[in-house]
């Protein structure tokens, strides 16, 4: 066999041989695109629909709460917050807690009574906002210190609102991101609903009652 014959033999078999890496390599990454995108599949990664609003993140956490009470102008104004008169209940198992926030709101203005605890043993995951039906705007003026409570109506017929700290909660919102004062309008919540539609209210935290 002459040396050309032998040289054309060896370049046609490491075409063969450069053109079987290729095709394996092509291969190979084809199967592992596919593995991977299984695996994503398989995860809920890809091909998942979009679940419905959570209870979480519904409005309110998903409680109904009545809408803001509009004044003779149309407008459901905020409320003076030396004119809320509030009562912060400690929810948690945390000690003293009622006492630093009846500190804090007390220091921004608010109105307030002796802390005290939650009754029960139950504790309180968010931080709750109880108020009665004469008390709606000033329950979503003081909503806006908080930044994951829960506005919830009862059959309270007074002006006291109770704050039940929740093992949630952390901190006041800072002074300076609240945007709310007494002449500024009440946003509201979405869903929200008319007082007087709202029926079979959760009975009240007993207090002493306060006009």
């Amino acid at each position: 066999m002459t040396p050309q014959v032998q040289d054309e033999r060896k370049a046609r078999q490491q075409f063969v041989r450069d053109r079987q890496t290729v095709v394996f390599t092509v291969a190979i990454a084809i199967l592992a695109v596919a593995l991977v995108l299984s695996l994503l599949v398989f995860f809920g990664f890809i091909g998942k629909k979009p679940q419905s609003t959570s209870v979480t993140s519904a409005p309110n956490y998903g409680v109904s709460v009545p809408c803001p009470v509009a004044g003779e102008d149309g407008n459901a104004m905020a409320v003076t917050n030396s004119n809320i008169n509030v009562r912060v209940l400690n929810g948690t198992g945390k000690s003293g807690l009622a006492d630093a926030v009846t500190s804090a709101l007390a220091f921004r203005g608010f109105v307030m009574q002796p802390a005290s605890n939650y009754p029960g043993t139950q504790v309180i995951k968010r931080t709750q906002i109880l108020f009665g039906k004469n008390t709606i705007n000033e329950a979503y003026t003081l909503a806006a210190q908080f930044n994951d409570a829960i506005l919830q109506m009862d059959d309270r017929e007074d002006k006291l609102i109770d704050v039940v700290i929740g093992s949630t909660f952390s901190d006041l919102n800072d002074e300076k991101d609240i945007h709310l004062s007494a002449d500024k309008a009440l946003t509201k919540i979405q869903g929200c609903v008319s007082a007087d539609t709202m029926k079979s209210l959760p009975k009240a935290v007993q207090h002493d009652p306060i006009n």
